[in-house]
C-alpha cells in the first residue's frame, strides 16, 4: 500500500490531476498483454493527457508497471492464449522428449515457443507418439488446457 502511495505521489507531482492552467502533456502509454502461454504482446500509444485522474480512469483494469515524466507502462493478465499460438501454434515433442510449442508444425527447424515437460515416450501408444510428431493444432484456450492435462500423466517424474 505504501508502494501505491508513493506511485500516485509522484505521479501528482509529474502531472497535475485537476489544473487549469497546466497544459496538457504527451504522453507515451505502453500496454502490455501477458498471455497464459507466457507471450507478452505490447502496444505503445501517444496521448495528450490532461490529468492523470484521466489516465487512471482510461486505463481502470490495468496494472501500474512504471510510471515516469514521459512513458507511463500498463500491464494486464489475459486470461486465453496468445495469438500467435492461435494463429501458428502446434504441440509436439522435442528429441529428447519435452512436451512443447512450436511455430508451425514441429520440426527440426521449428522455433518453440513454450516447453512444459519431459515425457516418458515409452508409455505412449504409437499412434500419440504419432500425433505429437505431426503436431496438434492450438485452436483456443480449452485445447491448450487439454492437451497439457492430457500428457501431463505421462510426464517423467525425477
Amino acid at each position: 500500500m505504501r508502494i501505491l502511495s508513493l506511485i500516485l505521489w509522484i505521479a501528482a507531482i509529474v502531472l497535475p490531476v485537476h489544473s487549469a492552467s497546466a497544459a496538457p502533456v504527451k504522453m507515451t502509454i505502453v500496454l502490455e498483454r501477458q498471455y497464459l502461454d507466457g507471450e507478452m504482446s505490447e502496444e505503445k500509444v501517444t496521448e495528450t493527457v490532461d490529468s492523470m485522474t484521466e489516465i487512471w480512469e482510461k486505463y481502470r483494469g490495468w496494472q501500474l508497471v512504471t510510471l515516469d515524466d514521459q512513458t507511463i507502462v500498463f500491464r494486464k493478465t489475459i486470461n486465453d492464449i496468445s495469438p500467435l499460438l492461435k494463429t501458428n501454434g502446434y504441440f509436439g515433442i522435442t528429441d529428447d522428449g519435452t512436451l512443447s510449442i512450436f511455430n508451425g508444425k514441429p520440426g527440426r527447424s521449428s522455433e518453440i515457443i513454450q516447453s512444459f515437460f519431459q515425457i516418458d515416450v515409452q508409455k505412449l501408444e504409437s499412434r500419440q507418439q504419432e500425433k505429437l510428431k505431426k503436431g496438434i493444432r492450438v485452436l483456443s484456450k480449452e485445447r491448450y488446457e487439454q492437451v497439457i492435462e492430457m500428457y501431463r500423466h505421462f510426464a517423467v517424474v525425477q
